[in-house]
């Protein structure tokens, strides 16, 4: 499949029937893990990557690192890749041009990009840069714009309502394809925020939030896992070394294991 059909795969999956439940990877493994288990779609988390390379989240990592990992998850899967591009790891829009054609090149069809605590006008100015960049490429690139209006806390109440729809209108006007509200879990709001918004919301999982059932009546088309598989993944680690550590029971490692992807014999194509 072509990067273009990837592209329009993925714009696809945004509008049904049912809600694109993506469980983010972080690496080659993870996605080829992802993958196999049923998923439409590869997303990546950017605080699950930059974990990986013993960096922070928060626009920190290394573009070329982010990138790389695109492209070693391309090599495994056929899948829709989806980039967690942070804030574009830069607020120059000559510099977010460039950047967005790397991690197009690197093969993702998709990127997540946050305002965080930037001004929101000016992340709508990166949103139409890489909206540029991605029409000069000639690959129609889902922009899945991120505000961080509940996951930072900067507003509370219905101002925060208020501001994130606000935002979502701004985001989408500015070229984004999408609108992704991490940490709204209350289903009235949920449903407000799908009504209000005219592109498809994402939603994190969220203690509270409904399941995917209950996002698609409010009118969800995507729901994110974010860091979630990263850190089911890392406590069974966390668990299974400790035990180890304190036992050295090798039975007990390798009847932990069981189940475990047979990831050599996947890769050995």
């Amino acid at each position: 499949m072509s990067q273009t059909a990837k592209a329009d795969l993925f714009h696809q999956l945004h509008q049904g029937p049912e809600v694109l439940i993506l469980p983010n990877a972080w690496d080659a493994a993870s996605a080829a893990v992802v993958a196999d288990a049923g998923a439409k779609a590869v997303a990546t988390s950017s605080a699950a990557v930059a974990w990986t390379f013993g960096q922070a989240d928060g626009d920190i990592l290394a573009v070329e690192n982010t990138c790389a990992v695109v492209a070693a998850i391309g090599r495994v899967t056929d899948l829709p890749v989806s980039c967690d591009f942070e804030g574009g790891f830069t607020d120059d829009l000559d510099q977010l041009a460039r950047n967005i054609t790397r991690v197009i090149e690197a093969g993702a069809v998709g990127i997540n990009f946050e305002d965080g605590s930037r001004d929101p006008n000016l992340h709508a100015r990166k949103i139409a840069a890489a909206r540029q960049a991605a029409e000069k490429a000639d690959v129609p690139l889902f922009i899945n714009a991120r505000t961080d209006i509940y996951l930072r806390q900067l507003a509370t109440g219905d101002a925060a309502e208020a501001e994130a729809i606000r935002r979502g209108r701004l985001y989408v006007s500015a070229g984004a394809d999408g609108v992704f509200v991490p940490g709204a879990a209350d289903a009235g709001l949920i449903g407000r925020l799908a009504a209000a918004i005219p592109a498809p919301l994402n939603i994190l999982a969220w203690p509270g939030a409904p399941d995917a059932a209950g996002l698609k009546a409010l009118g969800v088309r995507r729901l994110s896992a974010g860091t979630g598989t990263f850190n089911i993944a890392f406590a069974a680690l966390a668990k299974a070394a400790a035990d180890f550590l304190a036992q050295g029971d090798s039975g007990a490692v390798f009847a932990a294991s069981e189940g475990a992807p047979a990831l050599q014999k996947r890769f050995s194509v």
